[in-house]
């Protein structure tokens, strides 16, 4: 017998999905400027040439965040990151992605954020718009309130976004909940491929949604 649980959870990936382009370099030449950015990646040779030879964004994003936060005040990157949020908001959010993530709020839908973008301006702007959770990558706060530039856990990217989502729908009571997804085929796949319901918005082609049954 097909059933459709009552609870529904909506989560949307941000860069290209929810936004019109990519939100975190812009963000990252806030925190420092671009000069100084790209100056602090070039400090750090042997990881630059280790991610490129591997192919491999997440050591090459951990390069960029060690680069823009390594010794900057919290406060300093959390009032920076709630000014690139209002940017966010105001300047690069998709129309039709936004509306919805509307039409599932005014459903009294569970919306979350599932994004490989950084906390320091995702949780600001998941406040402003109403959202029930940020799922993303996060930086590691050291001694003095300073960043050290390094990542909390694992970048929150590929797979890592569906175990984090269902972790999340675990832990909130909402693991036979229908889950819906928003993203595309090749930084979601598998957050698109783990939903019931999916929308690839780059228009690529999904493998078929699996149906709910009891």
């Amino acid at each position: 017998m097909n059933a459709v649980p009552h609870d529904v959870v909506a989560a949307f990936d941000v860069d290209g999905t929810l936004t019109s382009r990519d939100a975190m370099v812009p963000f990252l030449e806030r925190l420092v400027g671009r000069g100084r950015l790209i100056a602090g990646i070039l400090r750090q040779p042997l990881r630059v040439v280790d991610a490129a030879m591997r192919r491999d964004r997440d050591r090459f994003k951990a390069v960029a965040v060690r680069a823009a936060f390594a010794g900057r005040d919290r406060a300093d990157v959390e009032s920076l990151g709630r000014d690139h949020a209002v940017v966010v908001e105001t300047t690069m959010l998709r129309d039709d992605t936004l509306a919805r993530l509307r039409w599932h709020q005014a459903q009294g839908h569970h919306v979350v954020l599932v994004s490989a973008s950084l906390g320091a301006y995702l949780h600001p702007l998941a406040t402003s718009l109403g959202i029930d959770g940020v799922l993303c990558t996060e930086a590691v706060v050291g001694v003095d309130d300073r960043y050290t530039g390094a990542l909390i856990g694992v970048n929150c990217r590929g797979p890592e976004k569906a175990r984090r989502l269902h972790e999340w729908m675990a832990a909130n009571g909402l693991g036979q909940a229908t889950l819906w997804a928003y993203g595309d085929s090749t930084g979601d796949r598998e957050l698109l491929l783990a939903a019931h319901h999916r929308e690839n918005v780059k228009g690529r082609t999904i493998k078929a949604a699996p149906e709910v049954t009891t």
